[in-house]
């Protein structure tokens, strides 16, 4: 990085919310074409049951209605999509890859699987239409509880198995058994962490146009991976991936699903755009996107801890069941994060942890934000505090007294991430991170003075503290192309989608910082296949990491052009030069120099040869591929209050204290963890989807599926703390779903905290007013 750092570290504002505040910005809604037709879908009432008879006729002759698709009319096109994260390469390992057809043929599988697609001049009119299909199922019972999934005799959900078992590993470190039998203690619970969804603002849309005459597809798709979309569109429907351009333009909320390829409906629209030849679109109703959109969490822990009578950890066992729904596409990334994540700040030498996936009749699991590890959070905090109550040593020293020391760095665990490389921490100072935590929050005033004096007037209050660890910023690669203009303005053109992070005005500071140009001056085109060709796209914390140091790279070798067009052209050294200002100049002679749009004219001038190993303009396209992740960590603290007569909570303090390598803009870091922060709270108290024992889902609408609002979510105090990643230039760690990992742990400790003495243990979550009712009143009896 040059020398000065004006940008880096520097709170600036958002270069993208003048257009989003203002209306200006475009979402895929907001496209309408000529001639653009609608689409609905017809989908399955039932979780599980054979198709018998499908009948589009009525459907068909409604005014309005264009074409009526099923699985009969696809031909070569209806196959199982692909397998989108293929799993690491772990010994003995089991995995059943089983994808969903675009649209259901045989048998359904999940409530609101997709069976036929309308096409009308309206959504209205194709809504109408959709009404009039008739489709014949004959149930099968579903497959909801996952240890009755596993039974002998359960219902097959893919026939062509012996069993439900999606997937089996087993990952060790160390030697556990023999670790246990030095224990002076072991605690041992089964821990439920139950499912939700995602519940962006803006649910998943899909606008496109085939252009018969040019044969070009342009798709304007809320995915938070439009290079890989096009990529597998144009093999899908035999075209060059230079036929078809995919535009992800602002997105109201990704969280994880958005990076799902292949919904059926990403697939469906353009194969009929081609046969219609009419522009077509779908935008997800919020019903729809209950039951169509991946979900996350569902796993069930058998965990135990060992440890000395001092506190000290000598190993942990773990066996967990995982639901991935009625489908596996992503692979096993969740559970591999739970595996990885459950060992946390923690110097745990010995640790087994034993996983089976199991298909269930509920909607298809990939990652949402947090992606598993908030689950393996949960199980190594709550042993810890059942461990810390066991023994009588206080819940903040016996988290001191496991920490992993500075000097311990890197650290391999020997077991293997979701990136199919070792999980290895490469950098982090974990003990001045939680004393600072506990500082904030007041924890020894808090336990000593206020609890005490608060519990003596009736009020019962609680703190929590919890730790953890995130494994950010994983490849496998993401690319920029950085371009200083002729009028003086720079360009900085990536593959990754945005979906909120700021990720307009991070980029744009570090290419301002690397040119010496000032931050409105650059303009950051993100998320559009023509405008960058090769990248993955925006998921499990990577953004910043990967697409920034990216950009940082191209940023730098544009720099170095600047610098070498210039010493030629005043006849001085490179180092003799400064770029400052949007200029570059001599420094003992500030006035002999050029800025940078003159310069850039001289790059590429109107006459004269291009000598041969030069090229013209001030361009430059660099990419960066990192052979791991970088780790995050950070504390969570809490302070609630908990009326035990109504089980209802209210946080009073919030506090995070995180790690995540150097900052590129704190402003914008404290906005990523505050709005983790409020996912995980919903998490944590109040989302929750309750499916019968026939895969129905209950509470599939807002006014049943709760939600934390704006007065649910308290003020949140945030501390910086940087120990910079040892694998990219800039330092940087990943901080995107760090708010919500720790969170329903934290819940957890302090709900738990400020009932003490009343036998509530909480070994669940989420949790609800209802449900914490219910703990509450069973540990009376």
């Amino acid at each position: 990085m040059p020398a000065e750092h004006r940008y880096l570290s520097a709170r600036v504002a958002r270069n993208e919310d003048a257009r989003l505040l203002t209306g200006r910005a475009l979402f895929v809604d907001d496209v309408q074409l000529p001639g653009m037709l609608h689409v609905a879908f017809v989908r399955s009432e039932h979780a599980h049951g054979r198709i018998t008879n499908v009948d589009v006729s009525a459907a068909k002759r409604h005014t309005g209605v264009h074409a009526v698709y099923t699985a009969a009319d696809l031909g070569s096109f209806q196959k199982p999509g692909p397998v989108l994260v293929t799993p690491p390469p772990i010994p003995n390992l089991i995995f059943n890859g089983c994808t969903q057809l675009p649209l259901a043929q045989d048998k359904v599988r999940h409530v609101g699987e997709a069976i036929a697609m309308v096409v009308a001049d309206s959504r209205y009119v194709a809504e109408d239409a959709v009404r009039e299909v008739v489709v014949d199922i004959d149930p099968i019972d579903a497959v909801v509880d996952l240890e009755k999934g596993l039974a002998a005799g359960a219902p097959l959900i893919h026939e062509h198995l012996e069993s439900n078992v999606a997937a089996h590993v087993v990952q060790r470190k160390g030697n556990y058994v023999s670790a246990r039998t030095k224990a002076d203690t072991i605690v041992k619970r089964r821990f439920l962490y139950d499912r939700g969804v995602s519940a962006p603002i803006e649910n998943r849309a899909v606008v496109v146009e085939w252009n018969d005459r040019s044969e070009e597809m342009t798709i304007w798709d809320t995915t938070q991976a439009p290079i890989p979309i096009r990529n597998g569109l144009a093999r899908m429907l035999g075209l060059l991936e230079s036929q078809v351009n995919v535009i992800a333009p602002f997105v109201g909320g990704g969280f994880g699903p958005k990076i799902m390829m292949f919904y059926p409906e990403e697939l469906l629209l353009p194969w009929a755009a081609m046969r219609l030849k009419r522009p077509l679109k779908w935008t997800e109703d919020r019903q729809e996107n209950f039951y169509a959109t991946t979900q996350e969490r569902g796993q069930v822990h058998d965990a135990e801890m060992a440890l000395t009578r001092d506190g000290r950890i000598l190993g942990v066992h773990d066996v967990f069941l995982f639901d991935t729904g009625a489908y596996d596409p992503y692979g096993l990334t969740i559970p591999i994060n739970s595996q990885c994540t459950l060992l946390g700040p923690y110097d745990i030498a010995n640790y087994e942890s034993e996983f089976t996936a199991v298909f269930t009749n509920k909607t298809i699991v990939t990652p949402v934000r947090g992606a598993g590890r908030q689950h393996g959070v949960f199980v190594s905090e709550r042993l810890l505090d059942l461990a810390a109550r066991e023994l009588g040593i206080d819940r903040v020293e016996i988290r001191k007294r496991n920490l992993i020391g500075p000097d311990k760095f890197p650290v391999n665990h020997e077991i293997m991430f979701q990136d199919s490389a070792p999980l290895i921490y490469d950098s982090g100072n974990y003990l001045p991170t939680l004393e600072q935590a506990a500082d904030i929050i007041g924890y020894e005033t808090f336990i000593r003075q206020e609890q005490p004096a608060r519990r003596a007037e009736g009020r019962y209050l609680g703190v929590g503290v919890v730790c953890y660890v995130e494994g950010t910023g994983i490849g496998p690669y993401e690319g920029a192309r950085v371009t200083i203009e002729p009028s003086g303005k720079v360009r900085c053109a990536t593959g990754v989608g945005t979906q909120g992070q700021g990720h307009f005005t991070v980029f744009a500071q570090l290419v301002a910082d690397a040119l010496g140009v000032d931050v409105e001056g650059v303009k950051v085109v993100t998320g559009d296949t023509r405008e960058f060709h090769w990248g993955t796209g925006t998921f499990a914390s990577r953004g910043a990491v990967v697409a920034g140091s990216a950009c940082h790279a191209a940023a730098m070798a544009v720099r170095e052009k600047v610098l070498i067009l210039a010493a030629s052209l005043l006849s001085v050294t490179k180092e003799d030069l400064e770029l400052s200002g949007g200029r570059v100049y001599v420094k003992s002679a500030p006035e002999r120099g050029f800025s940078l749009g003159e310069l850039s004219g001289k790059a590429n001038p109107l006459r004269g040869a291009v000598r041969p190993g030069t090229e013209p303009g001030l361009e430059s396209t660099a990419y960066f591929g990192p052979d791991r992740g970088s780790t995050a960590s950070g504390v969570h603290a809490m302070v609630v209050e908990v009326d035990p007569e109504t089980a209802m909570v209210e946080i009073k303090r919030y506090v995070v204290v995180h790690d995540c390598g150097t900052i590129i803009n704190p402003m914008l870091v404290e906005g990523q963890i505050h709005g983790g922060v409020a996912h995980g709270i919903g998490n944590a108290f109040y989302e929750q989807l309750v499916y019968d024992e026939q895969g129905q889902l209950l509470n599939a609408s807002f006014m049943d599926y709760l939600m934390p609002t704006a007065t649910d979510v308290p003020p949140i105090e945030t501390a910086h703390r940087e120990t910079p990643s040892p694998y990219n230039p800039v330092g940087l760690k990943g901080v995107g779903e760090a708010g919500c990992i720790p969170t329903g742990a934290l819940f957890a400790q302090a709900v738990e905290d400020a009932l003490a003495g009343s036998g509530v243990e909480i070994t669940e979550i989420p949790l609800s007013p209802n449900r914490l009712f219910e703990i509450i009143e069973a540990a009376k009896t």
